[in-house]
């Protein structure tokens, strides 16, 4: 571990302003740096990104900063070719802001788009879920991203999915690219 304390600046000087220009994820599953300590960096439940005290205003440095984001058992980091660093995840990382439906060649389409820029077609591979809360029965909609890393839908987005809601042999879900989940 370097005696250099990790910074923001110096994550965005390693990416390169390019990559703010562009969305893109970097292939952060082949990088392997040594841990560099904790930033004080938070994701909200609500998805808002906030950088000791404050929010970072800068939808691009979001962006940015989700693209390196990589998950470890239950712990989550910022990562680079040269740096790993901690920061704290109050529920999943990923946000879902937009929900659009479409047709495709397995028929319905539950297409999702992120505040961060992700758009993930709900599937096999991309499975939606949800949880509810035991205490005051409120669910909670999730839906992969990647690296093990999961989005909760918003609440729009879970009123717009609820509206596609079907019953199936006694089951409600819907359905995406061939694929059923249950939702209630």
């Amino acid at each position: 571990m370097s005696d250099k304390k990790p910074d923001l600046k110096s994550i965005q000087q390693q990416l390169g302003n390019d990559q703010v220009k562009e969305r893109m994820i970097p292939p952060v599953h082949l990088w392997k740096p040594d841990f560099s300590g904790d930033l004080d960096i938070q994701i909200t439940r609500d998805g808002r990104w906030i950088h000791e005290g404050g929010e970072i205003k800068r939808p691009a440095m979001v962006t940015l900063f989700s693209s390196i984001l990589w998950r470890e058992d239950d712990s989550y980091f910022l990562v680079t070719p040269v740096e790993k660093v901690g920061i704290q995840v109050e529920d999943v990382p990923f946000s879902f802001i937009a929900l659009d439906v479409r047709q495709g060649n397995n028929g319905q389409e539950l297409v999702f788009t992120s505040s961060t820029e992700d758009v993930i077609t709900a599937s096999a591979e991309q499975p939606l879920r949800i949880e509810t809360d035991q205490d005051s029965g409120e669910p909670s909609p999730y839906l992969m991203v990647r690296y093990g890393m999961e989005g909760r839908l918003s609440r729009n987005v879970f009123y717009q999915l609820a509206e596609l809601v079907e019953e199936r042999n006694g089951e409600f879900g819907v359905e995406s690219c061939g694929e059923w989940f249950k939702i209630g």
